[in-house]
């Protein structure tokens, strides 16, 4: 039932999908317009988003007559326009500052579960046993709940001039995975 190198594969291969690290100038920028951001809240929706999406995704899709690569399309068009405002240090995703809905949105949807994870998660449904998806699963957002925890202290070891360059370079990087996803899914 439960193979660790089929574990140690679907964590590494949702560790690399989420990129939880780079998208530490996000969290902070996040942080600095919420106030804080409410690392459980956004770690148990991620959780939940990826579990449903994990069981009910294909057929969910199937239902609502989108293909896999349309919805990849719709997850690049998001992730460009995050690119964008980390880039050019403008304000696209406007956020509720009376609801403080950073830490699901655009924290937990669609920064940490976006399309890629989404996708990513259909795929490994296909290779691997669910229990083992599941431990990876569990896995990362362990992680994702150290980085969000930690992103305070993260911010004040990189600085005002760190954070800068961090967010330019990430989202330039951005920019180049939504460019990636047009160009495999269109």
């Amino acid at each position: 039932m439960f193979n660790l190198q089929h574990i140690f594969s679907v964590t590494l291969t949702l560790f690399a999908v989420i990129d939880i690290i780079g998208s530490i100038p996000v969290i902070i920028q996040i942080r600095q317009r919420e106030g804080a951001i409410k690392a459980e809240l956004a770690t148990f929706v991620a959780g939940c988003l990826m579990v449903t999406f994990l069981f009910v995704g294909q057929s969910l899709l199937r239902l609502l007559g989108v293909d896999n690569q349309s919805f990849a399309l719709a997850g690049a068009v998001v992730i460009f326009l995050i690119g964008l405002e980390m880039i050019l240090g403008i304000e696209l995703f406007k956020s509720d500052l009376s609801g403080s809905t950073g830490s699901i949105v655009p924290l937990a949807f669609p920064l940490i579960v976006g399309a890629g994870t989404m996708t990513t998660l259909l795929s490994l449904r296909a290779a691997y046993s669910l229990p083992n998806i599941l431990v990876g699963i569990l896995l990362n957002l362990l992680f994702v709940y150290a980085v969000l925890k930690t992103s305070p202290w993260i911010e004040r070891k990189l600085g005002k001039g760190g954070e800068d360059v961090l967010r330019r370079v990430f989202g330039v990087i951005l920019l180049a995975i939504a460019i990636k996803l047009f160009k495999t899914n269109f």
